[in-house]
Parts: structure tokens; C-alpha cells; sequence
């Protein structure tokens, strides 16, 4: 952090705008106090999108990095609290991606039920419980990557329309008609399995 205390808090009362558009002019004391103030948010939606503050924290980190190189394609300062969010929307969607393809298995077995019901299960049970997750997971892949976006968001992170809609920066009924196409589809395409 720079400057003083009492420097920071004459920052924290500064309007998003004025602050945005000093930042991008390379100020990063403003950068800093947009930081401080949109950071708990930020923090609190990367937990809900990624279910881990470790992960959390670096999604956070990873979008504040990239904001700073990008401010000058912000075109409203006003609205910066929705960029970043639109930011750290995608960087945690990378994130869940790069993740998903190296814990899928490890989260399998740590969720594994270690009751002798489940050690004694039949060898036939899970092979096909394994087959269906491949299979949702190829269904997951084929989708369109805004239908799966939401899907992800939703299923996976159990968040409202609204925090889809905020994430994505689109509407909430787009974030609607995004996730009807894709339980459609899944449906569709899940239905041997039921």
C-alpha cells in the first residue's frame, strides 16, 4: 500500500469514476484504494464461484493484475465494479477449467464414503458410475461455452440468476434461457443414464 492513512481514507471517499480514471493514469494509490474497496466483494464472489478462499484469493489476485494491464479499455469509469467483476468472472472460470482437468479424481476418492457398504460395492457399479461422469462431463464439453458457463455457475456454485447475470455480464433472463437450452440439451443427451 502507499501513502498514508489519512491518504487512504481521503481515497476510500473518492467516487469510483474519478478514482478509475486516475488509475488509468497510472496512479495506483487510486488503483489501490478501488482495490480495498471492491475486494471483499470480489473475494466473496471467486469463493462462490471456485468453493475455495485459497482459490479465491488467487482468482482475486489474478484479476487485479489483469485489470491494472487493461484499465484503458475500461469505457466507463463509472462501471467498475462490473468490470472487475466481468473480469474475475472469467478468470475464474480459467481457473475452475486448469482445476477441473487435474482434481476430478483426486476429489472422487476424497469424497469417497469409506463405509464397508461402499468398499464391498460391485466392481459392475462402478464402472458405470464412472461412465456416467464421463459422460456428463463430454455432455458438459459439447455445450456452447455461454450455455456451459451458466450451467457451471449454477450447478456447481450454486449461484442466483442474479450473480450468473452479474458475473457474465449479461442479462438475467439470458442467464435463463442460457441454462433452459443447456438442461435441455444435457437431458437430451443424459438420457440413457437415467
Amino acid at each position: 500500500m502507499t501513502g498514508s492513512p489519512a491518504a487512504q481514507h481521503q481515497l476510500d471517499l473518492v467516487p469510483d469514476a474519478l478514482l478509475a480514471g486516475r488509475a488509468a493514469d497510472g496512479d495506483t494509490a487510486a488503483f489501490e484504494a478501488l482495490a480495498r474497496r471492491h475486494g471483499p466483494l470480489m473475494r466473496a464472489t471467486a469463493r462462490r464461484l471456485t468453493g475455495s478462499r485459497a482459490d479465491a484469493d488467487d482468482v482475486v489476485q489474478e484479476t487485479l493484475v489483469q485489470a491494472w494491464k487493461q484499465l484503458d479499455t475500461l469505457r466507463e469509469p463509472g462501471a467498475v465494479r462490473g468490470w472487475l467483476l466481468r473480469i474475475l468472472g472469467s478468470r475464474s472460470i480459467d481457473h475452475l477449467r486448469k482445476r477441473r482437468h487435474h482434481v476430478d479424481l483426486d476429489d472422487v476418492e476424497n469424497q469417497r464414503d469409506d463405509s464397508p457398504r461402499t468398499r464391498t460395492q460391485d466392481p459392475e457399479n462402478n464402472a458405470v458410475n464412472g461412465s456416467r461422469v464421463e459422460a456428463l462431463k463430454a455432455a458438459l464439453a459439447a455445450l456452447p461455452e455461454e450455455q456451459r458457463r451458466c450451467w457451471v455457475l449454477k450447478e456447481f456454485n450454486d449461484q442466483s440468476y442474479e450473480e450468473i447475470a452479474l458475473t457474465l455480464n449479461i442479462s438475467p433472463a439470458s442467464v435463463r434461457g442460457r441454462l433452459a437450452r443447456a438442461r435441455i440439451t444435457l437431458a437430451r443427451t443424459m438420457e440413457e443414464w437415467r
